[in-house]
């Protein structure tokens, strides 16, 4: 007697199966940390429109204030060489500045598109001749996690 042995030929359901499932777990790992990589890339124009505004700050403390004055001076959009700007950019809805007391500056941008109503607060303060930025703690992109301190 002849005795035949069949050769397996292809994948069995159960091999199918199994490599589908590992595909469908990876990408609902890799689709959510896709999309804060994004989000995280978009919101960098935001970062990046604050730093002529910042520099504008900077240059106005360093010529025309004092430590306690330097809020007062250099706190307002429009005055002493501090520029304000509108939409920079797809992602951007604007870069504002404020008074905080006499001794402190706040710059307020605002994210447009997929960053829509996410802010980035900073925080001046003027010690010894230099302005100190520090990230506020108000700011909504810490929670998305898409900024940090600027230090």
């Amino acid at each position: 007697m002849k005795s035949t042995i069949k050769k397996q030929q292809g994948f069995t359901l159960i091999e199918l199966m199994i490599v589908v499932a590992i595909i469908g777990i990876l990408a609902a790992i890799a689709l959510p940390a896709y999309q804060t990589y994004t989000n995280k890339a978009r919101f960098s124009e935001v970062v990046a429109a604050t730093g002529g505004v910042k520099t504008s700050i900077e240059v106005c403390g360093q010529t025309l204030a004092t430590d306690a004055t330097f809020g007062t001076i250099c706190g307002t959009a429009g005055t002493n060489g501090v520029v304000s700007v509108g939409t920079a950019s797809g992602y951007v809805t604007s870069v504002d500045v404020s008074a905080s007391g006499a001794r402190g500056v706040v710059v307020t941008a605002e994210g447009a598109n997929e960053v829509l109503n996410t802010n980035y607060i900073l925080n001046g303060a003027m010690t010894n001749g230099q302005v100190v930025w520090t990230l506020d703690a108000a700011s909504e992109c810490i929670a998305n996690g898409w900024c940090s301190d600027p230090r």
